[in-house]
């Protein structure tokens, strides 16, 4: 059997846990980091505050962070009946780049879930709203069905009569009109605390969905403790998609869909990966995603050197086709071919899409150590933390946290596993 055939073989079953709703987080902690720490080192448990956390890490370590920032991806409209309907931005498509799209000034179309679509039959959908100031009216437009998902295209103008300075963009209707999207597993609705405690201290480029919740224990003081002890910090960018609660359904791997991810890179940063000498450690699983999904862009470069796509993209079985894994390349000569694609088309940056699955089996290239939450049972996330552990390792963890009274999901507690 082929390692991809063992992948996609995997069942979900063993990767179950008795996850009791009084477990999940519903509020984080204050401060944030008060907010417990599992440590796992080779096979030893032991566990403090994250506060803690620079005394934890080496000096020579690298520690790479996400730096996405969630949007106020859900807008409401209501018909004349009454009815409430709920679009829930998930991604751009025209224009297709994030910053662009915010930056529209007319119209624009994203992908989206429907709220109570039954109700919502034919028409447009409008909303008086009031931006810097000044209302107007958002209009928004079903324009095609996609696996469940719906092309909606939104528009906006002055309500008549009316007259501005101003500069309306898309960026500034979500700002004031949408809700920030927390998890639906925390059964209950949006707080004002969730505009500042649902986004990392760090966050700065908009496109998120959800938060990357292992970098929400980070205060300024943290960081600052992590400067000091001279710990370099690199940030990546990966827009953290709703695919993200949602658990693998089947009972085989192989029938799972693994969904798409925009992620970009500076050059800076891969630099900074082939300089290094010291463990890299990844802030989230989103981090590792972006750092291991780096290593096969940098791979599919080695195999064909001219290659320059429209669009990168890298399939979620990439990494166990047995053309991929042929005289596998170091980490280094890998990033070096990515450093030369960026020189060579004169870019700063690297974005691309990564549906990477990463699963027992998985071969880590890039990351040595990570920070992560604690995962819903039969998740991809759950499978990522299980390969990187190795063996059932990841059940000795959380059993741990199950006992120890350690709080789930994204508002919960944290770890820090080195294998």
């Amino acid at each position: 059997m082929t390692l991809l055939e063992q992948i996609q073989a995997i069942r979900m079953e063993p990767y179950d846990y008795p996850l009791e709703d009084t477990r999940i987080a519903r509020f984080p902690v204050e401060p944030r980091d008060s907010s417990k720490l599992l440590l796992y080192r080779s096979g030893t448990i032991t566990e403090t505050r994250f506060g803690e956390l620079p005394g934890q890490l080496e000096a020579n370590s690298l520690l790479v962070y996400n730096n996405t920032k969630v949007i106020h991806a859900r807008l409401f409209f209501h018909k004349e009946t009454g009815a409430q309907i709920e679009l829930f931005c998930l991604e751009p498509l025209m224009p297709v780049d994030y910053a662009q799209s915010f930056q529209s000034e007319t119209h624009c179309e994203w992908m989206c879930l429907i709220g109570n679509l039954k109700k919502w039959k034919q028409g447009p959908l409008l909303r008086k709203i009031i931006v810097k100031g000044e209302p107007l009216m958002l209009k928004a437009e079903k324009i095609d069905t996609i696996n469940n998902a719906h092309r909606i295209r939104f528009s906006w103008n002055l309500i008549t009569g009316n007259t501005t300075n101003h500069t309306i963009c898309f960026g500034d209707l979500l700002e004031s009109a949408g809700q920030i999207p927390i998890p639906p597993y925390l059964n209950r609705a949006s707080e004002v605390s969730d505009e500042t405690s649902y986004q990392t201290v760090y966050s700065r480029i908009d496109g998120s969905v959800a938060a990357p919740t292992a970098g929400l224990h980070f205060t300024p003081s943290v960081l600052q403790q992590i400067d000091k002890k001279h710990i370099q910090r690199q940030e990546v960018t990966l827009h953290v998609g709703a695919g993200t609660f949602k658990p693998v359904q089947s009972d085989r791997l192989m029938q799972h869909s693994m969904h798409a991810e925009f992620i970009s890179v500076e050059k800076k940063l891969v630099q900074a990966l082939i300089a290094h000498q010291g463990r890299i450690t990844a802030v989230g699983t989103t981090s590792v995603r972006t750092l291991e999904s780096l290593y096969w862009f940098g791979h599919q470069l080695i195999q064909q050197p001219d290659l320059t796509p429209d669009e990168w993209i890298l399939d979620q079985w990439y990494a166990y086709q047995e053309g991929s894994l042929h005289k596998l390349p170091d980490p280094k000569e890998t990033l070096q071919a990515l450093l030369n694609y960026l020189e060579k088309t004169e870019s700063t940056c690297f974005t691309a899409s990564t549906r990477l699955l990463i699963a027992p089996g998985y071969t880590f290239r890039v990351v040595n150590a990570m920070l992560t939450n604690f995962h819903q049972p039969k998740s991809t996330l759950l499978l990522l933390v299980s390969a990187f552990l190795g063996g059932d390792a990841w059940k000795k963890v959380y059993d741990y946290a199950l006992s120890h009274n350690f709080r789930f999901l994204s508002y919960g507690d944290s770890s820090l596993l080195i294998p």
